[in-house]
C-alpha cells in the first residue's frame, strides 16, 4: 500500500483523502488548523453562530451529476435537508421590494409587473436563464486512468447545451455590473451585480441564476462546517487519519521526486504528496525554491484574487419575517479599508435553529474588494482592532437605519478580514476565489508538476473562479493522476 501524504484539510483535501482510500491508499492529512474546511468555515461567538463560507452549494439537486460525488464523500445525504429558499434575494430599499426568484415564470411576472419598461431586457434575460439550466458540472475521468466505474459527459448533455453556445462570446465579454446596466430598474440592476459580484462576466452571473432555476443551489442544513465535519468523519470512518495543529514547513524533494513533508523540523516520508493549499501560495511557500513552471507563471499572472472583509452580526431581535437575504443600497456611500461601499448583502439566519439563542438572529454580511494591504499596514501600525471595532460599528449605524428593529439590539459582533482567512488557511492575500472577468479565458491548470515527480496538486485555485465544486474535482483529478502514476484502479466508492 503506498504511503500519501495530503497538505490540508479543506475541502479539496478532504475530497483527495476520501477518495484515496477508496482506492487503496494509505493516507494522512496535515491540517494548520485545529478543525477541517479550510475556507469552508463557519464559527460561534458568545451563542451566535456564523456561517463563514457557502451560501448555496452547487450539485445539492439529487438530479445533478455532482449529487452522487457529494453523497460519495459522505457531504450530503438523505438525511440532510437541503434549503431552497426563494426569493433568493430581495432588494428592500423603499417601495416595492425587488425579489430574485427561482421559478422563472415567477420571476419573469414579477420583473415585468415592477419595471414594465424593461420588457425587452427583462424577457431576454429569462430566454438566457432557460438555456442555461441545460447545464450541468460534468464529473468526467482523466484520460488513461483505471476506474471501476467510468465517468463521461453523456452525449445528452452536449445536445442541450447547444442552445446556450451562440450566447457565451456575448456573455464573455461583459461584465455583471455591464450586463445589469442594460436594465432601468435600479432594484434590478443591484440584485444582478450582486448575486456573483460586479466584475465577474456575465457568463458567470447566468451560470449562477441558472442553476438557482434549476432547483440546485441550496443550503445544507449546518452550513460549511457541519458538512466540513461530516466529510472528515467519512474519511477517518474509511481508515484516513488527519493530524491536525500540524503546519507543514516544506515539501520534500530528493533527486526529483516528492518523498514528504517537514513539520516541526521533523521529516515524514512518504511515496507521494498532493498539495491542497491555495496553489499560489504553496509553490512560492512550500519548497526550498519557489517553483517555476509554465502553468505557474500563468497562474501568478492572471489570477485575480477575490478577497472580502466579513462582518457578522449578533442581533437580539428576531427577524424571521424578513427575507433570508436582503440587498440595500446606501446614498451616501460609506468608506471602508479604501473601498466604497454603495450596497450591502446581508443574509439572515433568524430562521435556522441553533443559529442564535431564542428570539435572537445571526446575521452576517461581506465585504468585496482588495483590502489585503489596508489591513496588514494596519496591523503593523496597530489599529487593527479600532479598525474593525469603527468598522463594525459603521454597518451597524448604517443598516438600523434600513432596520429600525435592530435599533441597540446588537449584542455581538465579528469582524474577519483577510488577514484572517490568511492565518487560519493559508490562503494567498486571505482570498478565497478568483475573478473571472470580462473577457477573461479561465484556465484549468494541471494538478501534477512537470519537474517534480509524485506531487500533485488540488483546490480551488486550479479551475478559476473556484468554488466548492471545483474543490472536489480537482480533488478527484489530483488521485486519479496518481491512480494511473501507480498503475491503480480509481474507486470513487469504498473498495470491496
Amino acid at each position: 500500500m503506498k504511503k500519501v501524504v495530503i497538505v490540508g484539510a479543506g475541502i479539496a483535501g478532504l475530497a483527495a483523502g476520501i477518495y484515496a482510500r477508496q482506492s487503496g491508499f494509505e493516507v494522512t492529512i496535515y491540517e494548520m488548523h485545529s478543525i477541517p474546511g479550510g475556507n469552508s468555515t463557519s464559527w460561534k461567538r458568545k451563542g451566535y453562530f456564523f456561517e463563514g463560507a457557502m451560501y448555496w452549494l452547487t450539485g445539492s439537486g439529487k438530479d445533478q451529476p455532482l449529487y452522487e460525488e457529494w453523497c460519495n464523500l459522505g457531504a450530503l445525504s438523505d438525511e440532510v435537508p437541503v434549503h431552497n429558499r426563494d426569493p433568493f434575494y430581495t432588494y428592500m430599499d423603499g417601495g416595492e421590494n425587488v425579489c430574485l426568484y427561482r421559478d422563472l415564470d415567477r420571476l419573469e411576472k414579477h420583473f415585468l409587473s415592477i419595471s414594465p419598461s424593461d420588457k425587452k431586457a427583462i424577457q431576454a434575460l429569462c430566454q438566457d436563464i432557460r438555456k442555461f439550466t441545460k447545464m450541468s458540472m460534468p464529473i468526467m475521468d482523466l484520460k488513461g486512468v483505471k476506474v471501476k466505474e467510468q465517468h463521461k459527459m453523456p452525449i445528452s448533455m452536449l445536445f442541450k447545451m447547444l442552445p446556450m453556445l451562440p450566447r457565451i462570446p456575448a456573455l464573455s465579454k461583459m461584465s455583471a455590473r455591464e450586463y445589469a446596466e442594460g436594465f432601468q430598474h435600479p432594484g434590478i440592476r443591484e440584485i444582478l451585480k450582486t448575486v456573483v459580484g460586479s466584475d465577474y462576466n456575465a457568463m458567470s452571473l447566468m451560470f449562477t441564476l441558472a442553476t438557482l432555476a434549476a432547483g440546485d443551489g441550496g443550503y445544507p442544513e449546518g452550513g460549511s462546517l457541519s458538512m466540513a465535519h461530516r466529510m472528515a468523519k467519512h474519511y477517518e470512518d474509511l481508515g484516513g487519519e488527519i493530524e491536525y495543529n500540524k503546519r507543514v514547513q516544506k515539501v520534500l524533494v530528493k533527486k526529483g521526486r516528492a518523498v514528504g513533508v517537514e513539520i516541526s523540523d521533523e521529516e515524514i516520508l512518504a511515496d507521494a504528496v498532493v498539495v491542497t493549499i491555495d496553489t499560489l501560495s504553496a509553490i512560492d511557500h512550500l519548497f526550498d525554491q519557489p517553483l517555476h513552471e509554465p502553468w505557474m507563471e500563468k497562474m501568478r499572472t492572471n489570477t485575480k484574487p477575490v478577497m472580502n472583509t466579513f462582518v457578522c452580526l449578533g442581533i437580539e431581535a428576531d427577524l424571521s419575517d424578513l427575507p433570508e437575504n436582503m440587498l440595500f443600497t446606501f446614498d451616501p456611500p460609506f468608506f471602508y479599508a479604501g473601498e466604497q461601499v454603495n450596497s450591502l448583502s446581508v443574509n439572515n439566519y433568524a430562521t435556522y435553529k441553533g443559529y442564535a439563542p431564542k428570539g435572537c438572529t445571526s446575521a452576517t454580511m461581506g465585504l468585496m474588494g482588495d483590502t489585503y494591504d489596508y489591513w496588514k499596514n494596519a496591523k503593523t501600525k496597530g489599529t487593527y482592532e479600532q479598525d474593525k471595532k469603527q468598522l463594525a460599528e459603521t454597518i451597524i449605524e448604517r443598516l438600523a437605519a434600513k432596520l429600525p428593529q435592530i435599533k441597540d439590539k446588537v449584542a455581538v459582533w465579528d469582524v474577519a478580514t483577510p488577514l484572517t482567512y490568511e492565518r487560519y488557511c493559508g490562503t494567498y492575500k486571505g482570498s478565497w476565489m478568483t475573478v473571472v472577468g470580462k473577457g477573461d479565458k479561465p484556465s484549468i491548470y494541471p494538478s501534477t508538476s512537470e519537474k517534480i515527480a509524485n506531487l500533485y496538486f488540488a483546490g480551488q485555485r486550479l479551475q478559476p473562479p473556484g468554488g466548492l465544486p471545483v474543490a472536489v474535482v480537482t480533488g478527484r483529478t489530483a488521485i486519479q493522476y496518481l491512480c494511473r502514476d501507480t498503475n491503480t484502479v480509481f474507486q470513487g466508492s469504498p473498495p470491496l
